[in-house]
């Protein structure tokens, strides 16, 4: 008796099915979705209903009992379809771990792109700060005026200046600080994945490393 036979014998667990499985029939059934099926072997699609077994000729020889019932099959696809999805993402893990090695070959290449990532935010910054300095400039001469109406009311044009000079600073300043925590969350990545090319380069195999925080490739753009 061939492996398929021994192994369909061993999951009938019963006299009929043990016979069926030698081949020498047609299997016929229909699933649970009204599809019909025919094979020379039991249907896998049908575990959880009888399956007719004809003769050549088409005569009936038997009928095969269920092997699983509904709440048995739907606990088998469940546990295929999380063998499919382990298999997927390991799959997909030693891509992405090739992949990176393929990218950076070593560790300048890596501090390279990491610079790369950096620079439209340092450049943001420092325009941020020059504006503050130029805002900061045109307060010292909004508050020389102010000095003349010391003690009186300051003029409402003269107000307005004074409140939009200090928002326009304020906003700066909150851009400055969004930059400065958007370079901190890039810096973090790019430690995390060199933390991981380092074992790559090392010689760990490709999938074979713990997942990366998913979130840390979005912070960078990547």
């Amino acid at each position: 008796m061939g492996l398929v036979a021994l192994t369909l014998a061993a999951l009938a667990g019963s006299g009929p099915v043990a016979a069926a499985a030698s081949g020498s029939g047609i299997y016929s059934c229909i699933d649970s979705a009204g599809r019909r099926y025919t094979s020379d072997r039991p249907i896998p699609e049908c575990l959880d209903r009888e399956q007719r077994v004809l003769n050549r000729d088409g005569s009936q020889r038997q009928v095969l009992p269920p092997r699983m019932n509904a709440e048995e099959r739907a606990a088998e696809e469940e546990r295929q379809r999380q063998r499919a999805q382990a298999e997927a993402a390991r799959k997909d893990a030693i891509r992405r771990d090739r992949n990176l090695v393929l990218r950076y070959p070593n560790e300048g290449a890596h501090q390279r792109a990491r610079e790369g990532a950096l620079d439209d935010l340092r450049k943001a910054i420092a325009s941020s700060e020059r504006q503050v300095a130029q805002l900061q400039d045109e307060r010292k001469g909004l508050m020389a005026e102010a000095e003349f109406y010391k003690g009186k009311r300051i003029p409402v044009k003269l107000k307005s200046q004074l409140d939009a000079n200090e928002a326009q600073q304020q906003a700066q300043r909150d851009i400055i600080l969004n930059q400065q925590a958007e370079m901190g969350r890039i810096n973090a990545f790019y430690d995390t994945e060199l933390a991981r090319l380092r074992k790559l380069w090392a010689g760990a195999a490709p999938g074979s490393l713990e997942a990366d925080a998913p979130s840390a490739a979005a912070s960078a753009g990547r």
